[in-house]
């Protein structure tokens, strides 16, 4: 099957190459030409112009865009006018599921089909595949399946959610589940690494990848971490946070659904970012004003 590729970074052109091992045919374009030149060169076609890159696909075109959420609709300004009825558009990234929405309102009166896709498997996808929540017209969906099948573990690791939306709001929801389970980790093993015995970290992760109840890939990536750094000295505790976290915290104080852990979880990113925060200076004075504990001075 042919598929077009709109955003060449490491998630676009991965996707790319995995395709193209599975024998489909790919177009490749992004404002970077080295980076077509890339794909190109590993048997992809290429275009640098947004105009030859839709002359170069069979109708009905079937356009996977893979770009920052930030310029999605900057892209399909673009887009949309060389398209015609029929063709498919979808949103691989991380958009915002209301957006979502809109945006396949818009199309639609354009008699163009838009699929959203929630993408995980990062850095590891291209070997062992990734998980795709989809959304948008069923017709679409059914369409490109062949692509689908071959992305995914197996064959096995896509699924259709429903209407406009539904991808990006389950990989919201995924992503917000990620923040809890990262946060729950770390707190272990600073617990782990505060003990009086001099543990080995690294072993640790891995053993527990081994059958125990907390096993899971983000264990696996925490060992392999530990051995190419036991301390974690070669890098600081800011952690930066995604929309889809944010997101899904604003959905779950929307819907009245409690969600404590994953909303803790993304505070504490941003209290990652203050090296010496406010709020604990408060405490700080107002236990020394009441009860007299001292306090630490600056040096």
């Amino acid at each position: 099957m042919q598929l077009g590729m709109i955003g060449l970074g490491r998630m676009g052109a991965n996707l790319v190459r995995r395709l193209m091992r599975d024998g489909h045919e790919c177009v490749a374009y992004d404002v970077s030409a080295d980076a077509v030149k890339a794909l190109e060169a590993e048997g992809a076609g290429g275009a640098t112009e947004i105009g030859d890159f839709v002359a170069k696909l069979s109708k009905p075109r079937a356009i996977w865009i893979m770009v920052p959420a930030a310029v999605v609709d900057a892209t399909l300004t673009k887009l949309v006018p060389l398209l015609e009825e029929g063709d498919i558009v979808i949103d691989g990234g991380n958009s915002y599921f209301k957006e979502d929405i809109a945006r396949a309102e818009a199309l639609a009166a354009h008699k163009l089909r838009y699929l959203d896709i929630g993408t995980s498997g990062g850095a590891w996808g291209l070997q062992v595949g990734y998980c795709m929540m989809i959304g948008g017209e069923r017709s679409a969906f059914e369409h490109i399946e062949p692509i689908l099948k071959t992305l995914a573990p197996e064959g096995t690791g896509y699924g259709y959610m429903g209407s406009a939306g539904a991808g990006h709001f389950v990989k919201m929801v995924h992503n917000g589940i990620e923040y809890g389970m990262m946060q729950a980790y770390g707190e272990g093993f600073e617990l782990l690494q505060a003990s009086r015995w001099d543990l080995d970290l690294g072993a640790i992760a891995d053993l527990w990848g081994k059958g125990s109840v907390v096993r899971s890939w983000l264990l696996e990536l925490a060992a392999d971490a530990f051995r190419k750094d036991p301390g974690l000295e070669q890098i600081t505790g800011y952690v930066e946070d995604t929309g889809e976290g944010r997101w899904t915290v604003e959905q779950a104080i929307e819907l009245g659904v409690p969600m404590p852990i994953i909303a803790n979880s993304l505070f504490m990113r941003f209290r990652s970012r203050q090296p010496d925060s406010f709020s604990a200076k408060v405490l700080a004075a107002l236990r020394n004003e009441f009860g007299g504990h001292a306090v630490k001075e600056k040096e």
